[in-house]
This record gives structure tokens, sequence and C-alpha cells, in this order.
């Protein structure tokens, strides 16, 4: 059954984009409600996917993993089972905090993390550059932050 988020819905997903941690009360006192109805629509929102999941962000300087890299791979082919064994490959590579299947140049975009330039090179020689059909490789290294927002504008 297809559902149409109403205002009330929307505020609810705002205020917890802002602060994923409060209790069903605080959420009910943001979005000027009672908890039961707050609480059953915050369930059905998760149940719907409108929300995917609740994470801690952590500050990647503090946990050693300061190198912000996005990388451009291009593939010298692609087909179906070869972005399939590719997507199989980066899944299991930590360091790859995000992949995405672009247009362009490009055949996919990565966010890598790393603790410094040699942890990045070992990944680039030992991990990405192992991976059949992988054609060449692009980095572009973060040097700061402006803008980092997690929030969907809704």
């Amino acid at each position: 059954m297809a559902y149409t988020l109403d205002e009330t819905d929307l505020q609810i997903l705002k205020t917890l984009q802002k602060n994923a941690k409060l209790t069903t009360k605080e959420l009910a006192d943001a979005v000027h409600l009672t908890p039961t109805p707050v609480f059953e629509r915050q369930k059905r929102l998760e149940r719907q996917g409108y929300i995917k999941k609740y994470v801690a962000i952590l500050d990647p300087d503090k946990l050693n993993q300061s190198l912000l890299v996005y990388c451009k791979v291009k593939m010298a082919q692609i087909n179906n089972a070869i972005a399939t064994a590719f997507a199989r490959q980066i899944m299991r590579m930590p360091e790859v905090t995000e992949c995405y299947n672009t247009s362009g140049s490009y055949d996919y975009l990565l966010k890598v993390r790393a603790t410094d330039m040699k942890q990045y090179q070992e990944f680039v020689l030992n991990k990405l550059g192992v991976i059949e059909n992988v054609a060449s490789v692009e980095s572009t290294f973060v040097m700061g932050e402006i803008k980092q927002e997690y929030a969907l504008q809704l």
C-alpha cells in the first residue's frame, strides 16, 4: 500500500535527521504530538523504508583515518557479470565507505578512508589494482572539508 507523507511525517524525519538519539517523548514534544502516535509513525516510517537505519557519525581524525580520497575507477570492459563481481569485491573492502556506479569518463566513484598515503597506496596496489577488468584509477585527495551534510532536504 502506497503511503503519502504528511507534514507531521516530514517533521519527524527532519527532527530525527538532526538528532536520532531523541527519546519518543522528546520527539513527540518537538513535533507537538503525544508519544504514542509519534512512536507509531516512526515505526511505520522504518517499516516502509523511509528510515533506513540509525548511525553514530564518528570523527575520522580521532580514529586515525584522516586521509579521504575520491577514487574514480574505469573498467576495461563492463557487463552484468563484471559489474556484479566488482561490486562483490568492493563490498568486502572496509577502506571503501561509499561506492557509486556512474556515467561519464569513469564507471565507479569510490570514497576511501585511509590512515595515510602509504596505506592508500597499498590499497590501490594490493586490493583495487588486482581486480580483473580495472583499466585505470584516478585519485583525488581531499585537502580540507568545507561542508559535510548528512540530512536530506525535505
